[in-house]
């Protein structure tokens, strides 16, 4: 779920050898290139669903630190405000992109 402007880091594992670098990464997410990697038996292919590319290509590793702390405060405050109907918007959105998934795999 994203709520706001997420930057988090992109984690990147170790998958039958070599990790791919992000930048490999996120072209064979975007339909490029999809090179195995040398020096082990077999492949794997990774498909990205295009929530996981949009966060590939929109993550620099940094977040807002002031943004972090006003929110911390208002908290604190017992003053911030939770957007329900944006919430529920997300939720909706995400539940129809997982069911149409689901469906064109029938």
């Amino acid at each position: 779920m994203k709520i706001g402007n997420t930057t988090s880091p992109v984690a990147t594992g170790q998958v039958g050898g070599a990790a791919a670098a992000p930048r490999e990464a996120s072209e064979a997410a975007k339909g490029g290139s999809t090179r195995g990697t040398q020096g082990t038996e077999g492949s794997t292919t990774v498909k990205l669903s295009s929530a996981a590319t949009a966060l590939l290509d929109g993550a620099d590793g940094g977040f807002d630190a002031e943004k972090v702390q006003r929110v911390r405060q208002s908290i604190s405050d017992g003053t911030y405000k939770v957007n329900a109907d944006a919430i529920a918007d997300k939720l909706i959105a995400n539940a129809q992109e997982v069911l149409g998934k689901i469906d064109a795999s029938r």
